[in-house]
């Protein structure tokens, strides 16, 4: 019986040019790969860690020979400007590296039983052992980054991984795919399979697999954590983000716009979980950061990703594009004013600004994945602070002020996972727990944080090991 089905096509979503075709693997095929996950898991949980960490090593050696070639690939599929996929490509490298490290850092601690009478005698000690194949679902926004976060982080720990690319752009990663398969992955521990939604879907309903690791939609997030409860495997959820920016009347408004343009309009062509989805100015410096706004979107390139001195190519397609040109007519329509930006293009979309924006605008509240800054007033900045709680998105938030007891208590009183004092929300730096509670899921991801949420902990106790 064949476990394929036709070939799914991959183009460039600005010029529709045909760059390859993935196989749309079927439900035999998964099968076939779960038996072989598992023989790779016990290979995989058999090798000691400093080889787990030389595995991890080489693979970030070769990424790093054929950087070039990975980011100009990555770039033509996905839309991304080119120097902005050269910084991805880097970032797996580093973080293929500090999971190389994190290998060998996988600790236990000794418990005194002491602190209960009658056990004074018996030594507790806990071990990290590995967790069980891993599926990796990975977006289209970040994808080699975003997979490097993942599958690392369960090769470190000692687990197989089951890979899902995003299907409009998974050339780069099958790519790396061979890579760690050349430096030395053992057969099944890591595997690439490609197709439509339905592989994520299955990967997570399957009892195969010990864990499920999703960065996309909240939507998508509560489908793969229904289909998960079944067989309680670990879920691993990065999601949805409508970060707020505050700024202050006290702020360095040239810096606050800037952090808007190169957080939201420019950096991913706006399609980041993490970007600046909502900006609130205090009245007194209200109108000067929007004419400074205005000001940095306007000197913006858009246009081929591939072509040097482009800021903001295009959308991962046509119909993304297409989702934000609508999210911008809600906007006017709900009594914004637009001051920048115009109709869509097939795939591109123009940096928009937009102000006067009602708080009660249903397409305030949701996440727009695109190049759009609305910008809504307040006067009391805990009337911002309480505006940017009422997302249900709770990813990352950031504040501009001079006072440095204002930045720490609006910090504190943010309902999110991580708050940028001056600066950009579209930060994440590979060493920092990155995520956040309510509709963004809840799990943290990161150098630190990861590798462990893919181990389980046993208890060994030794009786009268003290007598």
């Amino acid at each position: 019986m064949s476990t394929r089905t036709a070939p799914l096509s991959v183009h460039n979503p600005g010029t529709g040019e045909h760059l390859g075709d993935i196989e749309d693997i079927t439900s035999d095929g998964i099968d076939a790969a779960l038996a072989a996950a598992a023989r790779g898991q016990r290979a995989m949980a058999a090798m000691p860690a400093h080889e787990r960490a030389r595995l991890l090593l080489r693979t970030a050696d070769l990424i790093e020979a054929e950087a070039g070639e990975l980011a100009t690939l990555l770039a033509a599929e996905n839309g991304k400007p080119l120097f902005q996929t050269t910084e991805e490509v880097r970032a797996a490298i580093r973080i293929f590296r500090g999971f190389a490290g994190e290998a060998t850092r996988l600790f236990g601690r000794q418990i005194p039983l002491g602190a209960v009478p009658g056990l004074e005698r018996h030594l507790a000690v806990t071990l990290r052992e590995p967790l069980g194949p891993v599926a990796a679902l990975v977006p289209f926004n970040y994808p080699v980054e975003l997979y490097a976060h993942k599958a690392a982080a369960a090769l470190a720990a000692g687990n197989a991984v089951l890979v899902h690319p995003p299907v409009r752009c998974p050339l780069t990663l099958l790519r790396i795919g061979a890579l760690v398969e050349r430096a030395g992955a053992p057969e099944g521990a890591h595997q690439m399979l490609t197709g439509g939604v339905h592989v994520s879907q299955e990967l997570a309903t399957r009892p195969g697999t010990a864990a499920v690791s999703l960065t996309g939609s909240t939507l998508a997030g509560r489908e793969i954590a229904r289909r998960a409860a079944d067989t309680l495997k670990k879920v691993h959820l990065e999601l949805g983000g409508n970060d707020a920016l505050i700024v202050c009347d006290d702020a360095d408004v040239e810096e606050a716009a800037n952090a808007v343009v190169l957080g939201r309009l420019a950096r991913g062509n706006g399609q980041i979980c993490c970007a600046v989805k909502r900006v609130y100015v205090q009245d007194g410096v209200h109108d000067a950061f929007v004419d400074a706004l205005l000001a940095g979107a306007a000197k913006l390139t858009v246009g081929d990703q591939l072509a040097d001195g482009t800021d903001v190519g295009p959308l991962i397609s046509e119909q993304a594009a297409e989702r934000v040109e609508a999210a911008v007519a809600a906007l006017v329509s709900d009594g914004a004013r637009q001051l920048a930006g115009g109709p869509r293009r097939g795939a591109f979309s123009d940096p928009a600004v937009l102000v006067d924006v009602p708080q009660d605008s249903a397409a305030f509240a949701e996440e727009i994945f695109g190049p759009v800054a609305p910008v809504a007033r307040f006067t009391d900045p805990l009337d911002a602070v309480r505006m940017a709680n009422a997302s249900p998105y709770g990813l990352q938030a950031a504040v501009f002020t001079r006072d440095i007891q204002r930045a720490f208590t609006l910090a504190h009183r943010l309902d999110v996972g991580g708050v940028i004092i001056n600066g950009s929300t579209a930060l994440r730096a590979e060493n920092l727990p990155f995520g956040g509670p309510r509709d963004t899921g809840g799990s943290a991801e990161g150098l630190h944080d990861t590798a462990l949420e893919f181990t389980r902990q046993k208890t060994v106790v030794v009786m009268e090991a003290l007598g």
